[in-house]
């Protein structure tokens, strides 16, 4: 592996550790309806498992409503019964083939809690972050070992993938404060 293919793996890697942490803040609720929160809940679809957006349209009714119409009449329980046991804490309304998802609001004290979530995942993607730097120091090290670089384009490279590592840091921080007032807005 030469340098630039190691900056670039280092680059790429912390990238996808930022896309992993957008996607696990989506799934986070701050009290507002929107159609993201339903992404990750699967309905049993004539033996496999699959997203509601695969069997139903799923919108918005108003700031607090989610609207999921079922394509095919019979997977209305189906859909009713995957959101009712997802880990998100919903309550689904089933109307006919239409269920209505009202977002309960959040208490001062959910609030909080989810807030201390958002600092946990914030830190975990860190140290994932941390730990993709490790590895390229690693390689780095490596390189000068088997004598294919030298040790002042080791330094100069492990200065660079920590200027790297900095940068997805304080991209991280700025998400989970983000996140964080989002959370705390009533």
């Amino acid at each position: 592996m030469s340098l630039s293919e190691i900056r670039s793996s280092a680059d790429a890697r912390m990238a996808k550790t930022i896309d992993a942490f957008k996607a696990g803040l989506s799934k986070i609720r701050t009290g507002r309806a929107h159609t993201g929160i339903l992404d990750h809940v699967l309905v049993e679809y004539y033996g496999s498992p699959v997203p509601i957006s695969q069997v139903a349209n799923v919108n918005l009714i108003d700031a607090r409503t989610i609207s999921v119409q079922v394509w095919e009449k019979p997977m209305a329980g189906a859909v009713e019964k995957a959101i009712r046991e997802s880990d998100l804490g919903l309550n689904p309304i089933a109307m006919g083939d239409n269920i209505r998802v009202p977002m309960p609001a959040l208490t001062e004290e959910r609030r909080r809690d989810l807030t201390k979530v958002v600092r946990g995942e914030g830190e975990d993607a860190k140290v994932a972050v941390r730990n993709l730097r490790r590895e390229a120091n690693e390689a780095l090290k490596k390189l000068v070992k088997d004598k294919e670089i030298s040790e002042d384009d080791e330094r100069r490279s492990q200065d660079e993938v920590q200027k790297l590592t900095d940068r997805y840091v304080a991209e991280l921080d700025k998400l989970v404060s983000q996140k964080e007032a989002e959370i705390m807005t009533v």
